[in-house]
């Protein structure tokens, strides 16, 4: 199985493909240096294997190689920053409250 993260800026989301088949992506929109994440979606047929975490693992190292600040406003990234504390620092340390991270 070939996993493949690529970013598609034309329409402004990170996207997932397997086998070349897309079955997820990470809405964004980038605000000079602040990626914010609003939405993440995973086809339903693709749910449960893990893909959506691949996604935004991806993203967030991406974010991360880009020197951008994350605004996690999707209830998955949220999430799985407080679960991979090491992507913390992505977000600025005075937006993590409302986003239910710590500081």
């Amino acid at each position: 199985m070939r996993l493949e993260t690529s970013d598609n800026p034309r329409r402004s989301r990170f996207e997932l493909h397997v086998d070349g088949e897309l079955v997820g992506f990470a809405d964004y929109r980038l605000l000079s240096d602040v990626l914010s994440l609003p939405h993440t979606e995973v086809q339903s047929k693709h749910r449960g294997r893990g893909f959506a975490s691949t996604l935004i693992r991806n993203t967030l190292d991406t974010a991360r190689q880009r020197g951008l600040a994350v605004l996690p406003q999707c209830p998955f990234v949220s999430q799985y920053i407080a679960e991979h504390p090491d992507y913390l620092p992505l977000v600025p340390a005075d937006q993590r409250d409302r986003f239910g991270l710590p500081a």
